[in-house]
């Protein structure tokens, strides 16, 4: 990809893309999606999202929520204070 590539204008006519009703889409060259499909698929999360799926019991995270907005960053200070206090355990 050269810088030009970057910096051209899209030619494409997006008024008239959206302006489109969904029956007046042609879906025939789209191959339809099957169960091997998804038994196959992996779920890949950018790193930077990771941070977003920890599992918390709806009654914790509204604890923490009523914390104030920084709420995650307690939840970080919280975790990392528990870690830092039993790593020496699981060091031995």
């Amino acid at each position: 990809m050269s810088r030009n590539d970057l910096n051209s204008t899209s030619r494409t006519n997006w008024a008239a893309l959206e302006s489109r009703s969904e029956e007046n889409i042609d879906y025939s060259d789209i191959p339809p999606l099957t169960d091997e499909f998804f038994e196959r698929a992996t779920l890949r999360i950018p790193a930077d999202q990771a941070h977003n799926l920890v599992q918390l019991d709806p009654d914790v995270k509204q604890w923490f929520q009523a914390q104030g907005e920084q709420y995650k960053t307690l939840i970080n200070k919280v975790l990392r204070q528990y870690m830092e206090s039993n790593q020496t355990q699981h060091q031995a």
